[in-house]
């Protein structure tokens, strides 16, 4: 796994809790142990962790779409429980990184491109919240600067409908491998 990267978006206490801002709820909570075994695999092989992380101002023009989630320095954008539990075990970690993101895609003015391929990354792993919106728009973000991308069907979750419909959409617009 040297040359892949797991990029877990939004696992945010606002976003998995049951009393978040903007939450998923009960299906982003079920796959929290899914993502923390398959994040400690990828450091095991050799591989990279990104932890892409929704981060807003308080006054950001995004709340007049949505609920008021993820403002920057509150528990609401803090790594939901055990994922949180994970990161600051493993935070000093050269294979571990933290991206702050204002846009549903991870890699919309953050430079999370430049540092994959820094890195030598050429797959990235998509994991976490909402199915259908940032991890949909993150494995755009992801085509579009050149990587491979694979999701983890039993790692994302959305409050929609639409989760399955994203999947396939996924498949066919960015040739994505959808594994289970």
């Amino acid at each position: 796994m040297k040359n892949e990267a797991l990029i877990i978006v939004d696992m945010s206490y606002d976003f998995v809790a049951d009393d978040g801002g903007l939450t998923v709820g009960k299906p982003a909570q079920e796959i929290v142990p899914y993502i923390i075994a398959l994040a400690d695999r990828f450091l095991e092989e050799g591989g990279h962790v990104v932890i892409a992380m929704d981060a807003h101002e308080p006054n950001d023009p995004h709340f007049e779409r949505w609920p008021v989630h993820n403002v920057v320095g509150t528990k609401g954008q803090e790594l939901y429980g055990e994922l949180n539990d994970w990161y600051e075990k493993r935070k000093d970690r050269d294979q571990v990184h933290y991206i702050p993101k204002s846009n549903y895609n991870a890699f919309y003015k953050t430079g999370l491109g430049d540092l994959l391929r820094r890195m030598g990354v050429d797959t990235v792993h998509v994991v976490g919240v909402a199915t259908d919106i940032c991890d949909y728009l993150t494995v755009a973000g992801a085509d579009a600067e050149g990587f491979k991308t694979v999701v983890h069907r039993k790692g994302v979750a959305t409050f929609t409908d639409k989760g399955e419909s994203a999947l396939e959409q996924m498949k066919a617009n960015f040739h994505t491998e959808i594994v289970d």
